[in-house]
């Protein structure tokens, strides 16, 4: 057993693998050498560079195409209380109450 804590779950119950650390609480599992890499210590910045975070308001600054639809989101619309997620798409939000992933190199914080 380690005296660390999952960086997911903040549980103390977390043992070595050999090449990285496992929590059994939460399945997380990260490297022995990296220390505590998670999704959460990601920046993730929008177009001018400022670090978005959970519950921030964006605009977007240019018209988006919405994929597998006719609408189109215009420049300007602003989304509140974003969520950040990992991956190609990293700003879930809603717009007129409607569900979108979007890339945050179309977006400025509000």
């Amino acid at each position: 057993m380690t005296d660390s804590t999952c960086p997911h779950c903040s549980m103390e119950n977390v043992y070595s693998d050999g090449s990285q650390y496992v929590c059994p609480d939460c399945f997380n599992e990260w490297p022995l050498m990296g220390g505590h890499e998670d999704a959460d210590d990601l920046v993730i910045r929008d177009s001018n560079g400022t670090p978005l975070v959970d519950g921030d308001s964006v605009l977007l600054i240019k018209d988006l195409k919405v994929k597998g639809s006719s609408t189109t989101l215009k420049k300007g619309t602003k989304a509140k209380n974003i969520r950040l997620r990992d991956g190609d798409h990293e700003v879930d939000c809603k717009i007129d109450n409607v569900s979108y992933m979007l890339k945050a190199c179309f977006l400025k914080k509000a």
